[in-house]
């Protein structure tokens, strides 16, 4: 007999207020993050920023992990999002996406990292998949030695 699966999956982020201008992200399992500042005015990330924090780290981990089952294991990796964001009007929504992807290692394949890329932004990335709803995400790399 086979199990069914459910076809949609709920995410849960819960954001306490700490009374001045800080507010905490948690999940379930106890991940933290700051928007806003913290009682002590260290800056924390606003909340648009966040919808770019998730597109680069939902498509940096898609990348190193397919990188990975090709035995291709980079030095370093960082990954740069930008958003173009309206502001003549609100709500101000971004209504376009560059992702810079730059790579170091002396024996990375180029044509795995391509291959890597082009999973991770048309198949794997959720928040990818999911921002490209609201305007084109252009996407370039580095591989660098």
């Amino acid at each position: 007999m086979s199990e069914e699966k459910p076809s949609n999956l709920w995410k849960e982020i819960n954001v306490d207020w700490d009374g001045q201008d800080g507010y905490l992200a948690r999940n379930p399992e106890g991940g933290l993050s700051l928007m806003g500042k913290d009682k002590d005015d260290k800056p924390g990330i606003d909340p648009m920023e966040m919808l770019l924090a998730g597109l680069a780290g939902c498509t940096a981990m898609d990348i190193v992990s397919i990188l990975a089952k090709k035995r291709q294991k980079p030095t370093r990796f960082d990954v740069k999002v930008r958003g173009n964001q309206k502001i003549d009007a609100y709500p101000m929504v971004y209504t376009e996406f560059q992702v810079e992807y730059v790579f170091w290692g002396a024996d990375l394949k180029e044509k795995d990292v391509e291959q890597a890329i082009q999973l991770s932004e048309e198949k794997y990335c959720s928040v990818g998949g999911t921002l490209a709803m609201a305007g084109p995400i252009h996407s370039t790399y580095r591989i660098m030695n």
